[in-house]
């Protein structure tokens, strides 16, 4: 029988095990959870100017920022050291400059592939020497990069035609990566195949590149922590940030303090023994056969910690149903991964409860047979729960123009609800969107559970975004990062293993 219910608003732990809804309350009056020992030790690679622009954000992000546009949904920021009780000094400690002249220069090439491959390596070099050589480690590398660079490095992205110079050793996509198969009998007569063997986007290639050096990278446009030296032709910013100034700091600041390895918040009356595992997949596309995909497993414990795990690269995709599905080797091995080190971590003793979340239906026997061979020999119970936004269906008040409360719930069954996750907020007095929220299909695919639990468990796992620090987000972690996680491993050459990465790395 159908029924509505609320789900109260998970609340979050603080420093000194304070408890708020927000995370912006609770870390302007309590402090993070978890304390670091240290400051923020920083370094950052970008052009002169671009470096100059970063430390003079740090400088203004020491004292409170956003109080003169502050409102209950957008409140001020108290100063980093104020919220998180450690100094980040402006200053930082290794700072290496690229050649803007050099970085025009890449940036004019008309190959697309060419010149984002040699746009990233300007940065990656730059942090791969100072790697090597520079004695100070900073705990995050920030990537300044002019406006331009975002512009003319994505996938769909062209140079205007009168800037343009020609790439040298252009070749098409697919003879390219044929050279890696079998190679040229004249290599001299060919070009360098390299740079077609990376999804052509700037932020994937250069987080892929460094995930092999275990480098912790924060990627800003000088835009976002600079707008006002940039205005359009009326004298104003092209960017207007003026009443979004304390947000950027808030997330950056967040995003810095949780890859220093401190986690700002976690969710309060998690039960204990319980972790969430986030199913990515993503089509290869510089395969020939179209059903190759690379799989993936974020996996979130009780404590919040997040890692990534790579699995198999495979024919996962099925472009009639359009569905992925794993063989059932594959599946045992990707989940087995998991369960090693959620033992390493917890002194070899297994979940008590694992809840798969996936776009996917489970159906595939074979694939949901693998998952159950991961978990043999033990007393941990496995869910399979199927979470898809909906298209066909909303909820509405009756009375009034505000839009449905967030954590309002339909239950259409023991095994089915539909749960808003976006919606009315009654701390910030709004909504975060401009349209009808839409509700999130939730289904018990596999395995037994209380359908109640599991949607108090998804609204919980919407405020575990470490990346973006606000009241919430309208999908959990497990979904909220699969499709960007899923692109940085595809991104460099395929048959690449990637060891399992704590969370943080690929935000």
């Amino acid at each position: 029988m159908n029924r509505m219910l609320r789900i109260p608003e998970p609340m979050l732990l603080f420093g000194n095990k304070q408890s708020l809804e927000d995370p912006r309350d609770g870390l302007a009056l309590f402090g993070p959870h978890d304390q670091s020992q240290t400051g923020l030790r920083a370094g950052v690679v970008g052009t002169p100017d671009g470096i100059r622009r970063f430390k003079r954000w740090v400088h203004s992000i020491q004292s409170p920022v956003g109080i003169e546009h502050s409102a209950r949904f957008r409140p001020p920021f108290p100063g980093f050291e104020a919220v998180f009780g450690i100094p980040w000094k402006p200053e930082p400690v290794v700072e290496i400059p690229v050649d803007p002249t050099e970085l025009d220069r890449v940036l004019s090439i008309d190959d697309r592939h060419i010149r984002i491959f040699n746009a990233v390596d300007v940065f990656a070099s730059a942090l791969d020497h100072a790697r090597t050589n520079e004695e100070a480690k900073p705990d995050v590398w920030f990537v300044v990069i002019p406006d331009k660079v975002h512009k003319l490095c994505t996938p769909r992205s062209f140079v205007p035609k009168l800037d343009r110079t020609l790439a040298e050793g252009k070749m098409k996509p697919s003879y390219a990566r044929s050279l890696r198969r079998a190679p040229s009998l004249f290599p001299e007569l060919d070009g360098d195949p390299e740079p077609y063997l990376f999804d052509p986007d700037f932020r994937r290639q250069l987080k892929a590149r460094m995930l092999r050096h275990g480098i912790l990278t924060q990627i800003l446009k000088e835009s976002t922590i600079a707008p006002h030296d940039f205005p359009d032709g009326f004298g104003r910013p092209a960017r207007n940030l003026e009443k979004r100034l304390a947000e950027v700091a808030w997330n950056v600041s967040t995003a810095a303090y949780y890859k220093l390895g401190a986690r700002p918040w976690k969710l309060a009356g998690v039960r204990e023994g319980v972790c969430y595992v986030g199913l990515v997949f993503k089509n290869d596309e510089k395969s020939l056969d179209q059903s190759t995909a690379c799989c993936a497993a974020q996996m979130f414990l009780d404590s919040g910690d997040g890692v990534v795990f790579k699995g198999r690269v495979g024919p996962w995709y099925s472009g009639k149903r359009g569905r992925f599905h794993l063989s059932r080797d594959a599946a045992c091995e990707l989940l087995s991964k998991a369960l090693a080190d959620y033992r390493l971590r917890r002194n070899g003793a297994s979940p008590k409860e694992i809840f798969i979340h996936g776009r996917t239906s489970f159906a595939d026997d074979t694939e949901w047979q693998g998952f159950q061979d991961a978990v043999v020999g033990t007393d941990t119970k496995l869910v399979g729960v199927s979470i898809r936004h909906t298209d066909h269906f909303r909820l509405y008040r009756r009375d009034g123009a505000l839009p449905i409360l967030r954590g309002l719930g339909l239950v259409l069954g023991e095994r089915n609800a539909m749960l808003a996750t976006n919606g009315f907020v009654p701390r910030l007095q709004t909504y975060y969107g401009a349209e009808v929220p839409v509700p999130l299909s939730i289904s018990i695919r596999r395995g037994e559970a209380d359908i109640s639990v599991v949607m108090a468990d998804v609204l919980g796992l919407t405020k575990l975004n470490y990346n973006s620090c606000r009241h919430s987000d309208g999908l959990p972690v497990t979904l909220k990062f699969a499709d960007a996680v899923g692109e940085i491993l595809v991104s460099g050459p395929s048959g690449t293993e990637e060891p399992p990465l704590q969370f943080r790395h690929y935000i």
